[in-house]
């Protein structure tokens, strides 16, 4: 079976063992300022300002069954005015006859769209992924754990630096260092900006785990590393510091608009969800999707109205409380 569509199969069989949103209650406010029609949950990140707070993450793409997901959230995508991110560009690279990513470009004209590629790469890859399918910004995905169990991952990483450096140098759309599913602590934030970085999705742990995937394509030598990294939630609370000097994209184990909302009330920018839509893609038509997912811009405005916030930035002054092993995370 082709590696892309194995990962499809895993991700579709995993079930995290918990996620940290639940550990996470919002204050609500019972006599708000705002109509529900003044809310406004636009957002800006990379240099660009999209309508919607949250958006479809990179996923798939490499193979015949990458490319008709593609096709599918791309459709969802374009009809709701949110963005789309593809998968890793370096399957295209491999395969100069893979139509898998640029099939969202070709059939969705104006699409809000982003693509992805991996730090291991040289520069000049990026800069290929970014003529081919001229994206809003370009995702530079670290994934250490799932290269090391991968069977056939890379043992090399010491170039990764001098890497990310010459993309930042070279390459000319907005960068954003996005983790993979193990979340991203404020070392590696602190190490992004040093590099040249602002944008960073930490993408934490409680969605699609890459160490389960690759443990199932490989034996499961290493299955005690499953649940490896920082939850989502944890990871925001750990980045508060950061919150004002880089821009956070959460995502990981996002489900819903009211893990949407508590993202934001956290400090994140922005929105990613991967897992979430590869599941509606698997078992809905696209008019079904489109249809779930302009009810969530609905469930996002009226949640925000419930939390008396007009706009995004003023989530971040919503009062919450934590439960269970995220408070005893944060409280260390």
């Amino acid at each position: 079976m082709n590696r892309k569509d194995e990962h499809i199969k895993y991700a579709l069989k995993y079930e995290s063992t918990g996620n940290s949103f639940d550990d996470m209650e919002l204050i609500q406010c019972s006599i708000p300022k705002y109509n529900l029609e003044e809310i406004d949950m636009s957002v800006n990140f990379a240099e660009n300002t999209f309508e919607y707070p949250f958006f479809i993450n990179a996923m798939t793409g490499g193979s015949k069954k990458g490319k008709e997901i593609n096709r599918k959230l791309a459709k969802v995508a374009k009809e709701c005015n949110i963005l789309f991110v593809t998968g890793s560009y370096s399957a295209a690279l491999k395969n100069p006859d893979d139509d898998s990513f640029e099939v969202v470009r070709k059939e969705n004209k104006g699409l809000l769209l982003g693509t992805n590629i991996g730090a291991d790469k040289n520069y000049t890859a990026g800069m290929k992924a970014v003529e081919d399918l001229k994206p809003l910004f370009l995702q530079i995905h670290v994934n250490l754990m799932q290269e090391l169990i991968m069977p056939e991952g890379s043992r090399n990483f010491n170039e990764w630096e001098k890497n990310i450096v010459d993309f930042v140098k070279n390459i000319k759309v907005p960068l954003i260092l996005k983790e993979v599913g193990f979340g991203m602590s404020p070392e590696t934030v602190k190490k992004g900006m040093e590099l040249g970085l602002k944008t960073f999705d930490i993408s934490g742990r409680g969605g699609t785990s890459f160490a389960y995937i690759e443990n199932m394509r490989g034996e499961n030598r290493f299955s005690y590393l499953n649940e490896w990294g920082q939850s989502t939630v944890s990871c925001l609370l750990g980045l508060k510091d950061y919150i004002n000097k880089a821009e956070i994209i959460a995502s990981g184990g996002v489900r819903h608009p009211l893990d949407i909302i508590k993202a934001l009330v956290l400090g994140a920018k922005a929105v990613g969800l991967s897992g979430t839509m590869l599941r509606l893609a698997e078992n809905n038509s696209t008019e079904e999707i489109i249809e779930i997912v302009n009810s969530w811009k609905e469930e996002c405005r009226m949640i925000m109205c419930a939390l008396n916030a007009k706009n995004v930035k003023e989530l971040q002054n919503v009062k919450y409380v934590l439960y269970g092993k995220t408070k005893e995370f944060y409280l260390k």
